[in-house]
């Protein structure tokens, strides 16, 4: 199929300007909204960490640091923040606590839908808010004064400092969004910002522009002056030819490049994402996928080493086994070497028995043709062509490939209109729950529609209680029930590989917060 390539740019533009303080960028493709409340995805990530600033920040290291919030306080039973008064929109007004309880309030309002709501249920009220039978004012979270803001807990939540630097706690100014509705943020002339950049140009579809904005209140720090993201492509090869040819600063390898990068004396760089990429089943009513022991089946089918060592070859990547990455921290050091995960095996004579038993169980005689949902990207269509090989030929199932443009695929997920889909999450916060409770019966980014009352009650048990022991405890049996009852199969642990242009500097990779951040960087001459 074509390349998506957009070029709305002089084609001599240069991958950095050290006189202008330019920083030129691909962009695998545009994020589907800027609105904080409702944006899912990490393209919205990494544009709203440029745009907008958050009680807290990520500082150069990868630390929690300082953001509106100048200092704050917490305890078992909530949190105060108090803001600096020189933090401003980017029409000059101050930002207040009071952005802060209406944007949270706004995001757990059931009208909004978003599906980010229930990272706040550790908030006082926040689930019975989002689930309508609260007043939005029933939120334990409250502006003392226009700079000083109270939290109040329905439940212990000792990773909550880390939840205020992720995207939907961002603050919202009341009187823009009611300006423009839901229309908000679908234009670079809709929506008010308070952090580093402003966003100066967004053609759909073909070109996105950042620049720095007078108004943030540490503007003097930011040595970027200008974001320029002409090219939208998620081709690798496209990406990096761009790169080759000095268009653009940073670009993604891929298996084939990765030899011609290292050909061409470019020094390779590498990051754990700490993402987790993974086949999700469908659970709605009708579906085959629902079947326990259809998925037992494809568990024995797919071997998570071969389809990495073989299939996408890339270094950096690794066989995922568990719900929960290598890069996940437990009590002392990784969880994993804490809680060993049970790994099973592949074997397709018992994969061939789990069709059989799946067949009894469902009252049919051949399992019909199921969609497999994918990404548009040259590694998605490599990885779901292995997998309808591997069905065809181990279980004779015709899996059928439904790929479609990142946008669409998240809308086809939300709508759950696929039977598989090749999926992938990456932590939102530091704390193992990121993890966890994507999986929870409430959570709406459990785009299967997974329901288990033993899961639940686990993820239930691990949110109320501050003992460490006691929640790795719980994350471990829930480690065992996804190895068990295969809600989701894990496939690969993402690790990047990529190439940056030498003179660009303090670029910060990093599992939380928007990835790559521009913040901190600066051009060498």
């Amino acid at each position: 199929m074509g390349i998506l390539l957009v070029l709305a740019s002089p084609t001599w533009a240069q991958a950095v300007d050290a006189d202008k303080a330019k920083v030129t960028l691909a962009l695998a493709t545009e994020p589907p909204t800027l609105n904080s409340a409702v944006a899912t995805d990490t393209i919205a990530s990494f544009i709203l960490s440029h745009l907008m600033e958050g009680l807290l920040v990520y500082g150069p290291d990868g630390e929690l640091a300082p953001g509106v919030a100048l200092r704050w306080q917490l305890d078992a039973d909530g949190a105060r923040f108090w803001l600096r008064d020189d933090a401003r929109w980017s029409d000059g007004k101050p930002v207040t606590a009071h952005d802060f309880v209406f944007a949270w309030r706004h995001a757990l309002d059931p009208k909004t839908a978003s599906q980010y709501a229930f990272i706040f249920y550790p908030i006082k009220n926040a689930e019975a808010v989002n689930q309508g039978t609260l007043a939005l004012s029933d939120l334990g979270v409250s502006a003392v004064s226009d700079t000083e803001l109270k939290v109040e807990f329905g439940s212990p939540c000792p990773y909550f400092l880390s939840l205020t630097a992720f995207m939907t706690f961002l603050p919202l100014r009341e009187d823009v969004l009611g300006q423009w509705g839901g229309r908000y943020a679908a234009d670079a002339d809709k929506l008010t910002v308070n952090g580093p950049y402003l966003l100066t140009k967004w053609v759909h579809g073909a070109h996105l522009q950042l620049q720095k904005n007078p108004q943030y209140w540490h503007a003097d720090s930011v040595r970027i002056a200008e974001i320029d993201m002409p090219y939208l492509t998620a081709d690798p090869s496209a990406q990096f030819n761009l790169f080759r040819d000095q268009q653009i600063a940073m670009a993604p390898l891929d298996t084939g490049l990765l030899s011609e990068a290292i050909k061409r004396g470019f020094d390779i760089e590498y990051f754990h994402t700490g993402s987790l990429y993974f086949l999700e089943f469908n659970f709605r009513e009708g579906r085959i996928t629902a079947n326990r022991s259809f998925r037992k089946a494809v568990q024995r089918l797919i071997d998570p080493a071969l389809l990495v060592n073989k299939i996408i070859g890339l270094p950096g990547i690794q066989p995922a086994y568990s719900l929960f990455p290598v890069t996940v921290k437990g009590a002392k050091g990784s969880f994993r070497d804490e809680y060993p995960v049970l790994r099973v095996q592949p074997d397709i004579a018992a994969a061939r028995a789990y069709i059989r038993q799946a067949k009894t169980e469902l009252g049919i005689s051949e399992i019909p043709p199921l969609m497999l949902l994918a990404g548009d990207s040259p590694r998605a269509l490599q990885e779901a062509e292995y997998y309808q090989y591997l069905f065809k030929n181990g279980l004779g199932i015709e899996l059928r490939i439904d790929q479609q443009v990142f946008k669409q695929r998240i809308e086809k997920m939300r709508r759950g209109d696929f039977d598989m889909v090749s999926a992938a999450w990456g932590p939102d916060y530091d704390d193992i729950m990121t993890f966890a409770d994507l999986f929870a019966s409430w959570n709406d980014n459990n785009r299967g529609r997974y329901s288990n009352p033993l899961y639940d009650r686990w993820i239930r048990l691990a949110q109320k209680s501050n003992d460490a022991r006691t929640r790795f405890n719980a994350m471990a049996q829930i480690q065992r029930i996804v190895v068990d009852d295969v809600p989701i199969l894990p496939t690969y642990e993402n690790g990047v590989l990529y190439v940056q242009n030498p003179r660009l500097r303090g670029v910060r990779r990093s599992i939380f917060g928007g990835d790559p951040l521009f913040r901190y960087a600066w051009i060498e001459r």
